[in-house]
C-alpha cells in the first residue's frame, strides 16, 4: 500500500557523492543515518482538494552521503520577521552543527533580516564561530538582528555568489519562507549550487506542517503568568474585569493555549471565532451574566480577533505583506466600560497589553530542545544537497517540506477540534457569541 502513495519530492542542487564525516563519529551506530527511502506518512488534513488524501514526506536526519564537501562550504544564516524565543538557540545550534559536526570552516551571520543580503544597505555579515555563539542561548532576541520585508532575489543571489556562500539557512515565518522560495527559484534558474533551507519560526504557531514551532511554549508560559496576574487584579475588585490582549494575527493558538494552561480565563476571543458585542447572545450580555453571578471575569483577546467590529477597516500591510490590524484590545476595553456604565452596573477594568513582552525572552527548556532538533535537521538537509525546503514537524517526526507546497496552506485553530474544545471546557463560554 505505502509504495503506491505519492511521495513529496524535495529539490536538490546535485547528487550526494561524498561520505559524511558523521560516520566517523557514529562508529558502529551507522543506523543513525537516515536512508533516502525513509518516509513519514501524512494524512493531509489541510485541504484534500489540493493534495492527495495521503502522502509520504521525507524523514529528516543525517545522511550517509553528502552533496557538499564540508571543507568547501561557506554557510550563511539569516533571521527575519518578528522576534521569537529561541532565535539565538537556532543560530548557536546551526553554527555548532556545521563547525563541530561537519567541519565547516566558515559560517556567516547576515544582519537585520533579508536587508543584510542586499549589499547596498551596508550591513556587513558577522563571522560566526563556536566561541562567538557559545553564550547566545542565555539571551532573548537575535544577535543577528531582524527586519521585515523581502529583497530582490537577483540582488540576493548575486551577493551570495560574490561571498562564495553555497548554503543559506532562512529562519522565519511564512513571509520569510516565501522570500526563501523566491531566492531558491532565482538560484535554480542560474543552476547555482547554493542550497536554500528554511527553519520555520513563528510565535503564533501557525506554520503549516509544523505541529509546534519553537518559541510558542515559552510565549504561552509568559502569557499564562500574565493571565494569572490579571485574574488576581479582577477578583480583588467588586465587578472587576481583567482584559488581556495577546499576540495572534491570524491564528489564536497563543490565546487558546494560555487560556487552557492558566485555568483562570472566562472568555477567549480569537481570529477564527466570529462574534458580536451586542444582542442576547453577544459578548456583552455573556459578560454581564458572568459578573452578576461571580463578581469578576478575565477576558483574553488575540490581536487579530474582532476586526469586523471596526467601521472603517482600511487594510494596510507591513513590509512583509502582513495585514495591520486595528487595536481590538482598546476597542473592547472602551465598549465594555461604556456598556456597563450605560446599564448602571459600573465595573473596575484592568487592561493589560503584554504583546512584545512575551516574545523577546530566552527560550525555555522545551523550546530549546525543539530549536536543537530544527537546527540540526536543517543542517543535515543542506549538507545532503536539498534545497527549496524547510524542516517540518508532524506526528512527532521531523520531515522535509517543500516551501512551495507549504505556501498553499494556512494553519488555524479548528473550532471543532481539540484545542478549541479545551478552551470551551476551561472557560465555560458558549460555542457561539452572536
Amino acid at each position: 500500500m505505502l509504495s503506491s502513495l505519492p511521495r513529496v519530492e524535495v529539490q536538490r542542487v546535485g547528487p550526494p557523492a561524498i561520505p559524511s564525516p558523521l560516520l566517523d563519529h557514529f562508529g558502529p551506530l551507522l543506523e543513525l543515518c537516515v536512508p533516502d527511502t525513509a518516509y513519514v506518512l501524512d494524512p493531509a488534513r489541510y485541504d484534500t482538494a489540493l493534495v492527495s488524501d495521503y502522502r509520504l514526506f521525507e524523514r529528516a536526519g543525517p545522511r550517509s552521503m553528502l552533496h557538499f564537501a564540508p571543507k568547501e562550504v561557506v554557510a550563511g544564516i539569516v533571521t527575519c520577521g518578528g522576534l521569537c524565543p529561541g532565535l539565538n538557540n537556532i543560530i548557536r545550534f546551526v553554527t555548532n552543527q556545521l563547525t563541530h559536526g561537519y567541519g565547516v570552516q566558515r559560517v556567516l551571520g547576515f544582519r537585520y533580516g533579508y536587508s543584510g543580503l542586499n549589499p547596498a544597505l551596508g550591513h556587513k555579515p558577522m563571522q560566526l564561530t563556536s566561541q562567538s555563539v557559545e553564550d547566545l542561548a542565555r539571551f532573548g532576541g537575535t544577535t543577528l538582528g531582524s527586519s521585515r520585508g523581502p529583497q530582490d532575489p537577483k540582488v540576493v543571489v548575486d551577493y551570495l555568489e560574490s561571498l562564495g556562500v553555497n548554503m543559506l539557512f532562512c529562519v522565519g515565518g511564512d513571509g520569510t519562507q516565501r522570500g526563501a522560495m523566491r531566492i531558491n527559484e532565482e538560484a535554480r534558474k542560474r543552476q547555482s549550487s547554493t542550497a536554500i533551507v528554511g527553519i520555520p519560526k513563528t510565535i503564533d504557531n501557525d506554520v503549516p506542517f509544523c505541529a509546534r514551532s519553537f518559541g510558542f511554549l515559552t510565549a504561552v508560559d509568559k502569557a499564562a503568568e500574565i493571565l494569572v496576574a490579571a485574574h488576581e487584579e479582577a477578583r480583588a475588585s467588586d465587578r472587576g474585569v481583567g482584559l488581556v490582549k495577546l499576540m495572534g494575527r491570524d491564528a489564536g493558538f497563543i490565546a487558546a493555549a494560555a487560556t487552557s494552561a492558566s485555568g483562570v480565563v472566562n472568555l477567549t476571543l480569537i481570529p477564527e471565532l466570529p462574534f458580536t458585542l451586542g444582542g442576547e447572545h453577544g459578548v456583552l450580555k455573556y459578560l454581564e451574566n458572568r459578573l452578576d453571578q461571580r463578581k469578576h471575569a478575565v477576558i483574553v483577546v488575540a490581536e487579530g480577533a474582532g476586526q469586523t467590529l471596526f467601521e472603517n477597516r482600511a487594510v494596510n500591510t507591513d513590509a512583509s505583506g502582513n495585514k495591520k490590524f486595528n487595536d481590538v484590545g482598546v476597542l473592547l476595553r472602551d465598549r465594555i466600560v461604556d456598556y456597563f456604565a450605560s446599564i448602571g452596573k459600573p465595573i473596575s477594568m484592568k487592561y493589560i497589553d503584554p504583546s512584545y513582552a512575551i516574545r523577546g525572552v530566552p527560550a525555555n527548556a522545551a523550546d530549546a530542545l525543539l530549536c536543537e532538533r530544527y537546527a540540526r535537521h536543517a543542517v543535515h538537509a543542506a549538507m545532503s544537497g536539498r534545497t527549496g525546503m524547510f524542516i517540518g514537524y508532524i506526528h512527532d517526526e521531523y520531515v522535509h517540506i517543500p516551501i512551495d507546497l507549504a505556501a498553499q496552506f494556512q494553519r488555524r485553530v479548528d473550532l471543532g477540534g481539540s484545542v478549541w474544545n479545551s478552551v470551551i471546557a476551561s472557560t465555560g463560554q458558549p460555542a457561539e457569541l452572536k
